[in-house]
């Protein structure tokens, strides 16, 4: 992990706000010169603080654009169930974000679908046909209040 001070935060809060903004518009903004903003981008980037850039679609405009929240428990909660389900999850194109919880629910996953007939077949086909799922609970979501994928710098 590595020491952030104002001008690496604003830095990244402007990366956030809009990743293909240029070299040369972020020194403008931050009153320095192309070579130091373009060093720190590149330490933020070697320090993993900068996974990867990518463009964020708005699922309305898409078809698929249900989303469901699903609560998984399994039978057994040994680390070996545990790591077959996480390596399952991440191959179902349908779920966007796993969670291992604690609490009532072993999992909370957020799955986008085009519709309910789709999350029947995802739910049975593919979510409850894993091995070690016990239950599922699902939430639908009715009005997207906010997202967001700015992690605040505080």
């Amino acid at each position: 992990m590595i020491k952030l001070d104002a001008t690496d935060r604003r830095l990244l809060e402007l990366l956030q706000d809009n990743s293909e903004i240029n070299v040369k518009e972020l020194a403008a903004q931050l009153n320095l010169t192309k070579t130091p903003i373009y060093e720190r981008i590149k330490r933020y980037q070697r320090a993993g603080i900068i996974r990867k850039y990518v463009a964020v679609l708005d699922p309305l405009k898409l078809e698929a654009s249900m989303v469901v929240f699903c609560s998984v428990s399994l039978d057994n909660q040994k680390l070996e169930a545990i790591r077959q389900f996480k390596k399952a999850i991440e191959n179902i194109p349908e779920v966007l974000e796993c969670y291992l919880m604690g609490g009532v629910s072993d999992f909370l996953l957020k799955v986008l679908v085009k519709d309910l007939q789709a999350y029947h077949l995802f739910s049975s086909g593919k979510l409850a046909a894993l091995p070690n799922v016990s239950q599922i609970k699902s939430t639908f979501v009715l009005d997207e209040v906010k997202r967001s994928t700015v992690i605040p710098l505080l």
